[in-house]
């Protein structure tokens, strides 16, 4: 397989050189395969339903052909992937894809693994370590630490804003220690993605140390993400006859989004063939690819601090990925957008858990709330002729291709359960009268030492940091 870049067309590289240089230094473009492979058809219309381990490795073939062997490809997933993905049906025609069985109980958990691994397989015989730099708005950072913590040859840094992620998200990413470390940045998750971003295109920088990237903007965080969306469709779609009954329903995704790594990785699974008709980009108050889709006017903006921080993105990268794989247009015809408040995120998890007895977590219930407003009416005003307005909470004024199936009874969404509601406890309890139980993994957590060390969002403290440290 090969890999170009979403600003300069003429590079070609392999998924080797995509994964450990993280991103372009000489453009700052981000890789992406040059074309998505079909599953072969009767694979996806098995009975029952493939495995999640069977159907990550048949998606990750292709892009790592001839690079890893089939054998070392099986032994990655396999190491990778000691929990799984989980599907409940709380309603008919409403299915949560719950995200956070992994070891820091976020979906994050499902990219990092199979990219720590991917990058320790690679990185076998170099002479020096090769440094990963994280910017986390929330989950990223921890997911990260635990994938590659004591991960021999490979260095771990941590961005993250202080003061604008939960105590207990914290505490996840501040008690490494080792070949991991965390930083605490005066400032927001778009300055912690600044300086990463600025030292990857560092020439200076980079000829002193090997870096890349561990967030989205690394496609072997993003690949193995489309797993779940294949996997997830198949038994939902499977699921249809028994629970709603629909003839031919289509499948509805509803993603919680802040960088939109995660969507860009559905859009991925469905180029190679999940049967899922559309998205729903769902945000907080942070909702400048809403807009953008609404106008056709991109304009990334200062982020802001909201109670589902983990899609506190202002200036999301992966916009960057979706307009290389469709214009605007087709943009439109697969995703509906919607964006709420605080105020609607708390009546979301209020809401959800009195309708269904689900306790959902602050991202998440920005995700169920779009999926439930757009069967009770949003939709079918918007179908009618009603423009909405971008600066206020709901759907926004664009009309998906499938929006007719929603209105009419036809659609089942799958919403995106993205981190365990114990991560956001105080939120919970005040929404709902009640705190979700916490993992023991997580109450572990709790008891460890904070490591992490302060930092300014200058580049040059930033820099003089790397070189004093790395």
């Amino acid at each position: 397989m090969i890999y170009t870049d979403t600003r300069d067309k003429t590079v070609a590289v392999d998924f080797k050189t995509a994964v450990l240089n993280g991103m372009n230094a000489e453009s700052g473009g981000l890789y992406i395969p040059t074309s998505f492979p079909k599953i072969d058809r009767s694979y996806i219309e098995r009975t029952p339903e493939p495995s999640f381990r069977e159907i990550a490795f048949a998606m990750a073939k292709p892009y790592v052909e001839g690079e890893i062997p089939d054998a070392d490809l099986e032994s990655i997933i396999q190491d990778a992937y000691p929990f799984l993905p989980q599907i409940v049906p709380i309603e008919k025609v409403t299915y949560i894809l719950e995200l956070f069985h992994g070891p820091t109980c976020a979906f994050k958990d499902f990219g990092a693994r199979f990219m720590a691994r991917v990058m320790s397989y690679f990185n076998r015989g170099a002479d020096d370590n090769l440094h990963i730099l994280v910017a986390t708005s929330g989950d990223t950072g921890s997911a990260v630490g635990s994938a590659f913590h004591n991960v021999p040859g490979i260095d771990v840094t941590i961005l993250f804003p202080d003061g604008k992620i939960s105590p207990l998200q914290e505490k996840q990413l501040t008690t490494f220690d080792g070949n991991v470390r965390a930083l605490k940045v005066k400032g927001t998750f778009d300055d912690c993605q600044k300086l990463v971003k600025t030292a990857f295109t560092d020439l200076e920088l980079r000829k002193k140390f090997r870096l890349s990237s561990a967030n989205s903007i690394n496609i072997s965080r993003l690949l193995p993400q489309s797993f779940y969306y294949m996997y997830s469709s198949l038994v939902v779609k499977n699921r249809i006859p028994h629970d709603s009954k629909i003839d031919d329903a289509s499948i509805i995704t509803i993603v919680p989004s802040g960088n939109f790594g995660n969507l860009t990785s559905g859009l991925i699974a469905r180029e190679m063939g999940a049967p899922i008709k559309g998205f729903v980009a769902a945000t907080n108050a942070n909702h400048t690819v809403p807009d953008w889709i609404a106008t056709g006017d991109y304009r990334a903006r200062e982020s802001q601090a909201t109670l589902s921080n983990a899609m506190d993105v202002g200036a999301p990268s992966n916009y960057e990925r979706i307009i290389s794989m469709y214009s605007l247009e087709q943009v439109r015809q697969l995703f509906a957008s919607y964006w709420t408040d605080d105020a609607g995120t708390m009546d979301a998890i209020k809401k959800c858990n009195s309708k269904t007895g689900y306790i959902i977590d602050p991202h998440g219930a920005i995700g169920w709330k779009a999926w439930y407003d757009m069967r009770n009416g949003d939709m079918e005003k918007l179908i009618g002729g009603f423009k909405g307005d971008i600066d206020k909470p709901g759907l926004t004024p664009s009309i998906p291709s499938w929006a007719g199936d929603v209105v009419q009874g036809k659609a089942v969404g799958i919403v995106l359960e993205t981190a365990h509601p114990s991560k956001f406890g105080a939120t919970v309890q005040e929404a709902v009268g009640r705190s979700p139980s916490m993992p023991s993994s997580l109450e572990r957590v709790m008891r460890l030492k904070d490591n992490s060390i302060p930092m300014t969002k200058d580049y040059e403290s930033f820099k003089s940091w790397l070189v004093e440290n790395l």
